[in-house]
């Protein structure tokens, strides 16, 4: 059928929730850590072990443990195939704090799929070398990340 819809997150959130296999979960994890402790209730999940950096030099190789074309390609299947899942799924994207690696994946999970984003606002943050390479497997693709202004602080809203 589809993606429904698509999130991002801690790593402690996700490991807080409970399973369901109509959400795909995309697993990002800081290289010698252990993988997330995620409920075995969710079926579809692909797990990539990565740095939140930047190489330093464009033109060299990306030294190990930095995001790469490979894990790109990786993403990009996964998302291909759980297009193509004979039902609805939504997708949820984490990495350690939630921030940078996870809203990059999401970025590009929405632009892909055409799902909604929730919390869109909260992705001026996206690790931009992740995005590169997952904007060079598809260049026609418009991953869109919005200005860090668009972002409302909730803490301020007054509660009812």
């Amino acid at each position: 059928m589809s993606i429904s819809e698509v999130h991002f997150t801690s790593r402690q959130l996700a490991e807080s929730l409970a399973g369901s296999p109509y959400m795909a979960v995309i697993s990002i994890t800081d290289p010698g850590t252990p993988e997330a402790r995620l409920d075995p209730l969710f079926k579809h999940v692909l797990r990539l072990s990565f740095y939140d950096a930047l190489p330093a030099d464009e033109f060299m190789p990306a030294p190990p443990g930095l995001f790469d074309h490979e894990m790109a390609r990786q993403i990009s299947q996964f998302v291909t195939d759980l297009m193509a899942a004979p039902f609805a799924l939504s997708v949820m994207v984490h990495c350690e704090y939630g921030i940078s690696r996870s809203a990059a994946v999401a970025l590009f999970v929405e632009a892909l799929s055409g799902a909604p984003l929730t919390a869109r606002e909260f992705t001026y943050e996206a690790n931009l070398w992740v995005l590169e390479r997952l904007q060079q497997l598809h260049p026609d693709l418009d991953i869109d990340v919005p200005p860090r202004e668009f972002a409302h602080d909730r803490r301020h809203m007054v509660r009812a």
